[in-house]
């Protein structure tokens, strides 16, 4: 079955709200709501914001069972084990049709993630154990899509309807105006706790870097799991992260039972026209402030070898990824 939605929209200026006020308005109303911020307001491409809230559609996919449910109320269950997890999303995408408004950025489509633990259903590869008991994709389509245009100063609100369902963009407007800004406290309890001693993670690096000298990898990414009890609201915490390292990539996704959130300088692949683009970075220093400082530290950043080599690395890896679901790979800026 195929779903048709109409967007309606309504376009007003920005100037006077920001992302995280509109997500505290409206977060207490529509449980399961995303916030998608990007800190680069100076680029025309990557200067917007999305607030989503109201999912109507979802693709849940757990370790033994995926679950999809649809806008009319009905829904699938099947093994996770018996399926081609790849061509099932594909298939739920298709099942929507909605009009191309032609605004310059996302006015429908699906928000959720492919973690980590994950791979498994796509590679050959087994982890010893899962890191946490958490669906391994979600994808949600909404509702109601809010977007900021900051390079412009443009705020919009959209809405995906079914055929005969009735609109709800003037009280999404009204409570935009009229509600007021809800917070809560934060506060931590207890030591933070490690899944590893600082004693036994410097001993996994040094193993890692004695296999990176025998040449049985590029590269090893190692990490370790941090635990805090707390009381209130987490929130708080995505606010703090923002402060701390604004990101052309912020996302806080509240799904009830748990929270995801995070900040990332660059995106792991993005899609547009039929084209797939990957941008990777491999390695960073701390902006000064200073321009004189900030060019002087961006040449040693050039000419340090081990990033060097880094770069090589990750841009022959960009293309052999690439290579497995594109017909023509090029390196269009290598530096």
């Amino acid at each position: 079955m195929i779903y048709s939605f109409k967007t309606n929209f309504i376009k007003t200026l920005s100037d006077t709200h920001t992302p995280v006020e509109l997500y505290l308005k409206l977060r207490d109303k529509f449980t399961n709501s995303f916030l998608l911020e990007s800190s680069d307001y100076k680029s025309r491409e990557n200067s917007f914001s999305y607030l989503c809230f109201q999912p109507i559609a979802s693709f849940v996919v757990k370790k033994e069972q995926t679950k999809i449910h649809f806008p009319d109320g009905t829904s699938q269950e099947k093994p996770t084990s018996s399926i081609d997890i790849a061509d099932e999303l594909y298939q739920f995408t298709n099942t929507f049709e909605s009009e191309d408004l032609k605004l310059g950025f996302v006015t429908n489509g699906l928000f959720g993630y492919t973690s980590y633990d994950a791979i498994p259903l796509f590679e050959d590869i087994q982890f010893k154990n899962q890191s946490f008991d958490l669906p391994l994709i979600q994808y949600h389509l909404f509702r109601f899509i809010i977007v900021f245009n900051h390079f412009n100063n443009e705020l919009f609100i959209l809405e995906n309807l079914l055929p005969d369902e009735k609109s709800n963009l003037k009280e999404i407007q009204d409570l935009l105006v009229n509600r007021s800004v809800t917070t809560f406290h934060f506060k931590k309890s207890e030591d933070e706790k490690s899944n590893f001693t600082d004693e036994e993670f410097l001993k996994k690096i040094a193993i890692g870097q004695a296999h990176c000298f025998k040449g049985d990898v590029f590269q090893v990414v190692l990490s370790r799991k941090f635990k805090q009890q707390f009381q209130g609201d987490e929130f708080n915490v995505y606010r703090a992260l923002r402060s701390i390292n604004p990101s052309p990539y912020l996302f806080y996704f509240d799904y009830g039972n748990f929270k995801i959130f995070g900040s990332s300088p660059e995106a792991q692949l993005t899609i547009s026209n039929n084209k797939a683009i990957i941008n990777p970075i491999a390695g960073t220093f701390k902006r000064t402030g200073n321009f004189e400082e900030d060019k002087i530290l961006a040449e040693s950043l050039k000419n340090d070898a081990k990033e060097n080599a880094e770069h090589v690395m990750l841009v022959d890896l960009a293309r052999n990824d690439l290579s497995k679901n594109s017909t023509v790979i090029k390196v269009e800026k290598f530096k």
